[in-house]
């Protein structure tokens, strides 16, 4: 009978292998529906099946010029497969201790024959002269031998743990199988009442099988994040485990480090395992089909498709049983679909024309403000990409300003900084263009950045001071009234700050662009930390301009020097590269729902993201 330790390590290569060959992931490629599989398995599906389709729900795509090498590399997949085939476990005859593992590393002459009960280490004879004088002692063997039951207890509750998590893996599993089902049926029904239609509402056609695609997209996307997230934890958790196991088989002497090494582990996921162990909440597309004789091919409406309830196994120290659910949301609309990236501008003063789009927010209700700083003007389009209106940046006595970025407050007023010959301002507008204050701010010569901060309604700038090698920068913290409330930024060496955004939690996260760095604080403006460095790797950054995060936290960075656009976590661990194909990322935004927005400083473009 297979011992619970190889049954779990069996559950974890299963979730980490290649559906095509079964093994474990060799540099895992990730495809648009967010299927993983290796390189080579790819490349061998790629020559056999033309057009190219995933191999897992059949989903139709274009390889990239490069081929299956040009895909996205899926990094987590590829970082937890090198994990796991590194691990290597200890011979169960591995001798109990060598002779210097035996020795006390304070006194390498002496021996560890005791156990400090007070202190739960093991010490020598010496030791109890010094700093271990008068405590209370007994042997290792002895020590291990009470101690063992409390092991074991935590082994098992950590096995149980581990067993959940599986169960909940084994969940998204089903899931996905069944929104592949629902996705087929859902094609098949609407390519057959398609067939008997003419041949005009073919691009009604194309629109509704978008949607289908879209919403199983999102769908999938959910999923594999799920179980992405369960992986990490669940290789530390299995390989704590391990390693105690191993240690009560041999019946090593270390078995109090072990159980405090345990109670860490387990502890933390003993609290974190409910509100991860969660069942995703989908809305599978279900045709239904019209009247065919109204020449309308039909409507997609989105029905939910729930997973079985899981439950975490109660928690004997509280009584506790823990049932936690999370609901995949999205504001999707019957009969719409949304491309997968809009573009739209390009050189020109028109309506809809650019001329160096420097500034880029966009408000609840999901309009785009474009601080188009050459023109001297804000456009306003729709998160499809539409021209709404635009107004001229002016301030009191009929002066232009260059408007170099802009921001939204509570009210849906616009925030936006720029200058005009030897002065710098902070104007609030209204939607219309109309001037509501004016902040008049020090003449620098440098762009400026500007955030709100909603939880406290402060202003926050950047500014700039020196000559390009031998500049100084700051960010200023304003009143709406215009009451300078603090500045930060000089004690950490600010050189060039330009952009600056306010997260959900508050902490302020600010672009230097000559340091190449993001600084970090927290909503009282205390410096938490900083990343980035000048560089082109991944994590590195090379005159950084604009910052945005998402709902998550995650910070998106545009990384004008290398051109691209970067993800990194809420603590600045390198995500991943967001493929843009711009050559001069500028200025980003995040929408309400998710979407993206990039302005292209080289093209004068500005782009629209719906997935990233």
């Amino acid at each position: 009978m297979a011992s619970p330790q190889s049954s779990l390590g069996e559950q974890i290569r299963e979730e980490l292998s290649c559906s095509i060959c079964l093994e474990l992931f060799t540099r895992p490629k990730v495809l648009p529906c967010m299927h993983t599989f290796c390189q080579d398995c790819l490349r061998d599906h790629a020559r056999v099946r033309q057009p190219f389709e995933c191999p897992n729900c059949r989903l139709q795509g274009t390889l990239p010029t490069q081929g299956v090498p040009g895909l996205p590399d899926n990094h987590l997949v590829a970082n937890l497969c090198e994990r796991i085939s590194k691990q290597v476990k200890l011979p169960v005859n591995t001798p109990k201790q060598t002779q210097s593992e035996n020795k006390c590393i304070f006194h390498p002459w002496e021996e560890l024959k005791l156990y400090c009960e007070q202190c739960q280490l093991s010490v020598c004879t010496e030791c109890m002269g010094g700093l271990h004088a008068g405590h209370r002692t007994t042997t290792p063997k002895k020590a291990s031998q009470e101690r063992r039951a409390a092991v074991q207890e935590l082994v098992s509750e950590g096995r149980n743990l581990l067993e959940t998590y599986f169960t909940f893996l084994r969940s998204l599993r089903d899931k996905e199988k069944v929104l592949i089902q629902h996705r087929q049926q859902t094609d098949k029904n609407i390519n057959h009442t398609f067939n008997e239609m003419v041949q005009r509402l073919i691009n009604m056609k194309e629109s509704l099988l978008s949607e289908v695609d879209q919403t199983h997209r999102q769908n999938v996307t959910a999923i594999e994040g799920q179980r992405e997230m369960v992986l990490t934890q669940v290789s530390e958790l299995a390989a704590i485990c391990d390693s105690a196991e191993d240690r009560l088989r041999q019946g090593g002497m270390d078995l109090p480090g072990q159980e405090r090494s345990l109670t860490q582990v387990i502890g933390k996921y003993r609290t974190q395992a409910p509100l991860s162990l969660v069942h995703i909440q989908t809305r599978a597309a279900v045709f239904h089909p019209s009247d065919t004789r109204k020449l309308e091919l039909g409507q997609v409406s989105l029905h939910s498709v729930r997973s079985p309830s899981i439950s975490t196994p109660t928690h004997h120290a509280t009584g506790l049983t823990y049932d936690s659910e999370y609901h995949l949301q999205g504001d999707q609309e019957k009969g719409h679909h949304q491309l997968e990236r809009t573009t739209f501008g390009g050189k020109g003063s028109e309506q809809g024309k650019f001329d160096r789009p420097f500034g880029v927010t966009v408000s609840e209700d999901g309009e785009i403000f474009v601080a188009d700083r050459g023109n001297q003007r804000i456009q306003i389009f729709t998160l499809q990409g539409t021209f709404v209106s635009e107004f001229e940046t002016v301030i009191s006595g009929g002066q232009n300003i260059s408007p170099q970025t802009v921001a939204v407050d509570t009210e849906g007023n616009l925030w936006v900084v720029g200058n005009h010959g030897v002065a710098d301002f902070a104007v609030l507008y209204t939607r219309e263009g109309k001037v509501q204050t004016t902040i008049d701010l020090q003449q620098t010569r440098w762009s400026r950045g500007v955030a709100i901060d909603t939880r406290r309604n402060n202003i926050i700038v950047t500014q700039t001071k020196g000559e390009w090698g031998f500049c100084c920068g700051e960010v200023q913290v304003f009143r709406p009234d215009g009451k300078l409330v603090r500045t930060i930024g000089e004690e950490q060496g600010m050189k060039n700050p330009e952009y600056i955004t306010v997260d959900r939690s508050g902490n302020i996260l600010v672009s230097d662009c000559e340091n190449s760095s993001v600084y970090v604080y927290d909503e009282d403006t205390n410096f938490l930390f900083s990343f980035g460095g000048e560089g082109s790797r991944e994590g590195q950054l090379t005159y950084p301009r604009g910052i945005c995060t998402d709902s998550s936290g995650n910070i998106v960075v545009a990384d004008w020097g290398n051109s691209c656009v970067q993800l990194f976590d809420r603590r600045g661990r390198f995500l991943k590269h967001i493929n843009t194909d711009m050559r001069q990322p500028w200025a980003v935004a995040m929408a309400p729902h998710g979407q993206l927005i990039v302005t292209d400083d080289a093209n004068n473009t500005v782009t629209i993201f719906q997935r990233y």
